[in-house]
């Protein structure tokens, strides 16, 4: 397994992982981890999707159509 250090976090953004983290029950590394996993997951789809879009079009969207689909996975 790969360690990640992030250094310079806002106070704030702490203090909200802390909290997200008590209301789960798990520990701020634990909560971190599972929001990367998730956002990487949820990323994954999306690009899935565009991908699949991108199979039955004639011609490739433009980007303001893969913003917005990109947009619509973080919806």
């Amino acid at each position: 397994m790969a360690t990640v250090t992030i250094r310079n976090l806002r106070p704030q953004v702490v203090k909200s992982l802390k909290a997200l983290a008590r209301r789960s029950r798990r520990s701020m590394e634990q909560e971190v981890r599972e929001l990367l996993e998730d956002y990487v997951a949820e990323r994954g789809a999306v690009l899935k999707q565009i991908e699949a879009e991108w199979a039955t079009q004639s011609r490739r969207p433009s980007a303001e159509q893969v913003e917005n689909w990109i947009g619509a996975g973080r919806g």
